[in-house]
């Protein structure tokens, strides 16, 4: 068996430690979840703090103001293919007002960048969405049905996601029904209110997939931790698993006796 490294051995430790730590907010709030949960939290916004520096900020930002042939050649160059651009210090400008913020006689600043900020990825946003979710959607739902060239059903020729006849009866009724529930300017009652509620039942077969792949997403992380939790117990990690599991439970059942939780009236 192979021998596995002090630094492999300790890493793997701390990761049973803060898995079990999550995992033991099923018995009740207690001092180890606290502690994984701001581990979790710090360490992801250090984490995302330092990949945007270093993938947007460095390179596309003090890239074009310290850039290669630029005024600032002779203090400091960082070479990443752009050329210097004046322009690059209004947002820089407005990042250090937005920096500002912390101290309580310039957090006026930050209102400058943050509007900026907010407005810019507004407009962006909406075309942006525009695009997707409403030129593109309405695109997709202009379906063939009578040209006489694709099946009615699914045959081998086809594929169960292609172009069939009776799929694109679907999408067109689901897509116009689901569309004439949210009309409220009519009552739904009769005829259109027995369609309307056809509509209803394609939101909730929507609403229940992406429900259901949002679980299956999260259980296949599950998953993986207990798998982790397995490979961790074995005697090449020194049955970390299992001194975490005993350290944890031997200390919560320790807190539970002096804390014990307050009966409510």
């Amino acid at each position: 068996m192979e021998q596995l490294s002090f630094s492999t051995i300790l890493g793997a430790w701390i990761a049973a430690f803060l898995t079990l730590g999550i995992f033991s907010y099923l018995y009740r709030d207690n001092p180890f979840y606290k502690i994984a949960e701001h581990v979790f939290v710090g360490v992801s916004a250090a984490y995302w703090a330092a990949t945007f520096y270093w993938t947007q900020i460095y390179p596309n930002l003090f890239g074009r103001l310290f850039a290669v042939g630029g005024p600032f050649e002779n203090i400091y160059v960082i070479d990443k293919g752009h050329e210097f651009s004046v322009l690059y210090f209004f947002p820089l400008l407005l990042g250090i007002m937005m920096l500002l913020s912390v101290f309580k006689q310039f957090n006026w600043m930050a209102r400058w960048g943050i509007a900026y900020t907010v407005g810019i990825a507004a407009g962006l946003k909406a075309f942006g969405y525009l695009k997707s979710n409403v030129v593109e959607q309405i695109k997709a739902s202009a379906v063939d049905l009578f040209s006489g060239s694709m099946p009615f059903f699914y045959n081998d020729t086809t594929d169960w996601y292609g172009d069939t006849v009776f799929n694109n009866i679907v999408l067109l009724v689901g897509t116009i029904s689901a569309l004439m529930y949210f009309y409220f300017s009519k009552e739904q009652s009769g005829g259109y209110g027995r369609f309307t509620r056809l509509g209803v039942y394609f939101l909730m077969i929507s609403f229940g997939a992406s429900f259901g792949f949002a679980v299956m997403g999260r259980i296949s992380l599950l998953i993986g931790r207990f798998n982790d939790l397995i490979l961790f117990s074995g005697p090449s990690y020194d049955y970390g698993t299992f001194w975490m599991l005993g350290f944890i439970i031997a200390v919560l059942a320790y807190w539970s006796f002096k804390n014990p939780e307050k009966q409510e009236v």
